[in-house]
């Protein structure tokens, strides 16, 4: 009764604009005050701030995010652009796979996926509408591709998943690969197969000479071996996850730096802005934890779990009831709010079902991928309807059919775990 008066308080005070972490922090101290008194409030609260602000592995938030800032200044998106088109350019759907491709690069390195669809917005958009591709079907592409980095390495929705989770932040990220790739090529196949059926919406694709294509590989060189160094690192285990964040964000300055385009203002910027961030998320995580120990005091996560498993029902029919679950969540939340408010209730249940966490924080981040997607939130929707000058419920339109694509391979996932858990299983 006491988990369920905090959860009513805060949703009310989610409901009146309460910043999450300070809402959590004041519902989960109600709550203790009525279990044990100011004595538990004031102790509890003093240990778990100790505890997450001594979080080695936080370290990596601000780097990876000062990273992305980097790679942003550097403008690499039109590199990474050019030479997906000049590779991949006669392909059907050409320039819609090139955007696929290289958006998926940049938004692995830049970690964003706010900046993800403003680059690709200004890049590949103008570029698709120019050769004849329908805007509704331009910028479906952009929207979907410009989540692809909350899956592929370094993702900072990971790092937190797994910051709230206490689960391998190493392993969570190398899991973001193979699922990351599948759904990039998931995309492709879907691009190019309209582009044969429907060659009225896809123009045809323009072929490239091989010395064309040798040319533009020098200028994403850079970026492309930040990238094998940041996910090579982690996979072998030659470095932590804080301390590859570390390494990304040298080498992304050193790439501004040769591409001329780093000033001291832009620094100054870029740590101010890695800064404040930081310290939101750092407070989130906060609230999250003593969120988290006041669910396991009231019990309430194990009385859940053993309801459920009393329930008896097939774990893939709870399982599709927490995809519903956090598809209509996804349409309000972000993605770190959903983590923040969900992973301690559900994390339990889901290793009480003998799934593996690192699986479940793959396929929550897929959740809140379509969350991305679907209205009335969907930011990066309305980022592209406005960088196109179309209406938005042209753009949701052109991302409808990328939805059904994801839950498929969402099921796929759901079958069959280990294509998940196989490559971090060979760190």
């Amino acid at each position: 009764m006491i988990a369920l008066a905090a959860c009513v308080l805060l949703l009310a005070l989610l409901a009146l604009g309460s910043p999450i972490a300070f809402a959590l922090i004041i519902a989960s101290a109600a709550g203790l005050y009525l279990i044990g008194g100011s004595t538990l409030v004031i102790g509890l609260i003093g240990t778990t701030t100790l505890s997450a602000g001594s979080n080695y592995e936080l370290l990596a938030v601000p780097m990876f995010i000062l990273m992305a800032e980097f790679i942003i200044v550097s403008r690499i998106a039109d590199d990474l652009f050019d030479a997906a088109t000049v590779w991949v350019g006669r392909l059907p759907g050409g320039l819609g796979v090139a955007t696929v491709l290289g958006g998926s690069l940049f938004g692995a390195i830049s970690g964003s996926t706010t900046a993800a669809a403003v680059t690709l917005s200004s890049t590949s958009l103008p570029a698709m509408v120019d050769r004849g591709y329908s805007p509704k079907f331009a910028g479906g592409i952009v929207v979907v591709t410009g989540t692809l980095d909350m899956l592929i390495p370094p993702s900072i929705a990971l790092v937190f998943f797994g910051l709230v989770a206490d689960v391998s932040i190493g392993k969570l990220l190398i899991a973001g690969v193979i699922p990351g790739i599948v759904v990039a090529m998931v995309l492709v196949g879907y691009i190019m197969t309209i582009a044969i059926l429907r060659p009225q919406r896809v123009p045809p694709g323009q072929p490239y000479s091989f010395s064309e294509k040798i040319r533009v590989l020098k200028s994403t060189g850079p970026i492309m071996s930040l990238f094998a160094l940041i996910t090579g690192c982690l996979y072998t285990g030659i470095a932590t996850p804080t301390e590859v964040s570390a390494v990304g964000a040298i080498g992304a300055m050193i790439i501004a730096v040769l591409k001329r385009r780093l000033t001291f203002s832009i620094i100054v910027t870029a740590l101010t802005k890695a800064t404040q961030t930081s310290c939101m998320i750092g407070f989130m995580l906060l609230g999250s934890y003593i969120f988290s120990q006041f669910f396991t005091l009231t019990r309430t996560t194990q009385a859940l779990g053993e309801w459920i498993l009393a329930l008896h029902s097939s774990p893939y029919v709870i399982l599709s009831a927490l995809g519903l679950f956090y598809l209509v969540l996804g349409t309000f939340l972000d993605t770190i709010a959903m983590i923040i408010l969900t992973v301690p209730i559900v994390l339990p249940v889901i290793i009480r079902l003998g799934y593996d966490p690192v699986w479940y924080g793959i396929m929550m981040i897929m959740m809140a991928q379509l969350g991305i997607l679907t209205p009335p939130t969907g930011i990066n929707v309305y980022i592209v309807a406005k960088y196109a000058n179309r209406p938005v419920h042209e753009i949701f339109a052109g991302v409808f059919p990328y939805i059904f694509l994801i839950i498929g391979v969402m099921v796929i996932f759901t079958i069959w775990p280990e294509i998940v858990l196989w490559l971090p299983s060979r760190m």
